[in-house]
C-alpha cells in the first residue's frame, strides 16, 4: 500500500457500550434526556459493601459480537472492546483486506484488564488446587488482550498496543494512536477503552479507598459531579471505541468525518498515588499542550473529568480557571459521569465520542443532579438540561491514579 502521511488525523466511525445503551443510537438520545444509567448493582450481592450503587451495562450479549465458543469465556472488558470495535469499524465503512490489513493497527486500553475472570480463578484454586486453574487465565486478564483480540476479529496487522494509565486509559490510548497515525506508523487506527470492574474483588477495593459515594438509598442522583454534596464516584463498565484515519485518505474514499483530532496533551503530577497535586498544575499543563496549536480557534465544550469527589472536581475547576484565564473565559463544560458514572480506563474514550457527537448534533449533555453551587467549583456545568447551540471545538479531560493526566481536543473540519 503506497501510504504518505497528510500530517492530519480525522475521526471517521464511532462505537459504545455504555450503561445507557449499546451503540451511539440507543446511549446517546438518552444521555442528551439526562438519564440516568446508575442504580443498586444486580450482578452480584452487594449487600455487605459500603457502596452500592454502580453503572452497569444491561443487555449486552457477548455472542453478538464474536464467536459464540470465545463470548462464553472471555472476560468482559474483552467483550466491551470487541464490541465498540465493530461497531466503530462497520459506521466508519473502512474495509478491511489484504490490501490495507497491514496498515490498520489497533490501541484499545484497559485500567484494570480482566479483573472479573481472574477473581474467578483465584477463587477455584483456593477451593479446588491449582490443576483446576484455567489456561486462559493469564490470556483473559492481562489489559493487552482488548487490543489483541480485536485485532483478531477483523484480521488486523498494524500496530498493536496497549496503554494502561488507570482513569486516563481511554484518552492516551486515543492521543497516543493519534500521532502513530499522525506520522504514518499506520493509515489508520482502531482506538478507545474497555473497563469491567464490577465484582467482589473490584468493589472491595475501591470501597477500601473511600473515594465512592455513599448515597445507597438514591441511586440515580448519587453521581452529582461539581455540586456541593457530592461525596464520591460511581463505578462504572463500558467501553467506547473510534476510528482514527489520516485524512486525505478519509477524503479519497468519501468517509463521512465526525471531526479531527487537533491537539493532545499529557502530564504527570510526581506527587501522589491518588490525589491530584495541591497547586493543580498537573491538569493545567496537559491542557495547555492540547491546546498549543489550536491559534484563535475556540473551546466551545468541554467534557470534564468530573467524577463526583470534593477533591477532584475542585482541582480541575480551579486548573480550567486558570488555562483560560478566568471564571468568565472558561468554556461551558459537563460532565456525563453523572449519568453513566466512572468507567475508568474507558470513560476518556467515551467522553471523547461524546465531544464528537456534541459537535455532530450541536447538542452538549447536561451534568445532571446540579443542585447546591459549590464556591471551590464556580464554572458553567449545564445543570440538569442538555443546552443546544453551535460546537465548533470541544475538548475532553481525563486523570488517573499515580497521577497521570491526559487531554484530548476535537474540532470540525
Amino acid at each position: 500500500m503506497d501510504f504518505r502521511p497528510s500530517g492530519r488525523v480525522v475521526v471517521t466511525g464511532v462505537g459504545a457500550v455504555t450503561p445507557l445503551g449499546v451503540g451511539i443510537d440507543t446511549f446517546w438520545p438518552r444521555m442528551i434526556a439526562g438519564e440516568s444509567g446508575i442504580d443498586l448493582i444486580q450482578n452480584m450481592d452487594v449487600s455487605e459493601f459500603a457502596t452500592r450503587v454502580g453503572a452497569e451495562v444491561h443487555g449486552f450479549d457477548a455472542a453478538d459480537w464474536m464467536d459464540k465458543k470465545d463470548a462464553k469465556r472471555v472476560d468482559r472488558f474483552i467483550a466491551f472492546a470487541v464490541a465498540s470495535a465493530s461497531q466503530a469499524l462497520a459506521d466508519s465503512g473502512l474495509k478491511v483486506d489484504e490490501s490495507n490489513r497491514d496498515h490498520i493497527g489497533v490501541l484499545v486500553g484497559s485500567g484494570i484488564g480482566g479483573l472479573t475472570f481472574l477473581a474467578e480463578q483465584f477463587r477455584k484454586q483456593i477451593e479446588f488446587g491449582p490443576s483446576k486453574v484455567s489456561p486462559f487465565l493469564v490470556p483473559w486478564m492481562i489489559p493487552d488482550m482488548a487490543s489483541g483480540m480485536v485485532s483478531i476479529v477483523h484480521g488486523l496487522r498494524g500496530p498493536n498496543t496497549c496503554v494502561v494509565t488507570a482513569c486516563a486509559t481511554g484518552a492516551n490510548s486515543i492521543g497516543d494512536a493519534y500521532h502513530m497515525v499522525k506520522r504514518g506508523d499506520a493509515v489508520a487506527m482502531v482506538a478507545g477503552g474497555a473497563e469491567a470492574p464490577i465484582n467482589e474483588i473490584g468493589m472491595s477495593g475501591f470501597c477500601a479507598i473511600r473515594a465512592m459515594t455513599s448515597r445507597n438509598d438514591d441511586p440515580k442522583r448519587a453521581s452529582r459531579p461539581f455540586d456541593k454534596e457530592r461525596d464520591g464516584f460511581i463505578i462504572g463498565e463500558g467501553s467506547a471505541v473510534v476510528i482514527l484515519e489520516d485524512y486525505d485518505h478519509a477524503v479519497a474514499r468519501g468517509a463521512n468525518i465526525y471531526g479531527e483530532v487537533l491537539g493532545y496533551g499529557l502530564s504527570g503530577d510526581g506527587y501522589h498515588i491518588t490525589q491530584p497535586l495541591p497547586d493543580h498544575d498537573g491538569a493545567r499543563r496537559s491542557m495547555a499542550m492540547a491546546m498549543k496549536d489550536l491559534g484563535d480557534r475556540k473551546i466551545d465544550y468541554i467534557n470534564a473529568h468530573g467524577t463526583s469527589t470534593p477533591l477532584n472536581d475542585k482541582a480541575e475547576s480551579h486548573a480550567m480557571q486558570v488555562v483560560f484565564g478566568g471564571i468568565d473565559k472558561t468554556p461551558q463544560m459537563s460532565s456525563t459521569k453523572s449519568m453513566i458514572g466512572h468507567t475508568l480506563g474507558a470513560a476518556g474514550a467515551i467522553e471523547s465520542v461524546v465531544c464528537l457527537l456534541a459537535m455532530r448534533d450541536g447538542v452538549m449533555p447536561p451534568t445532571i443532579n446540579y443542585e447546591f453551587p459549590d464556591e471551590e467549583c464556580p464554572l458553567d456545568c449545564i445543570p440538569n438540561a442538555a443546552r443546544h447551540g453551535e460546537v465548533n471545538t470541544t475538548m475532553t479531560n481525563s486523570f488517573g491514579f499515580g497521577g497521570h493526566n491526559a487531554t484530548l481536543v476535537f474540532g470540525k473540519v
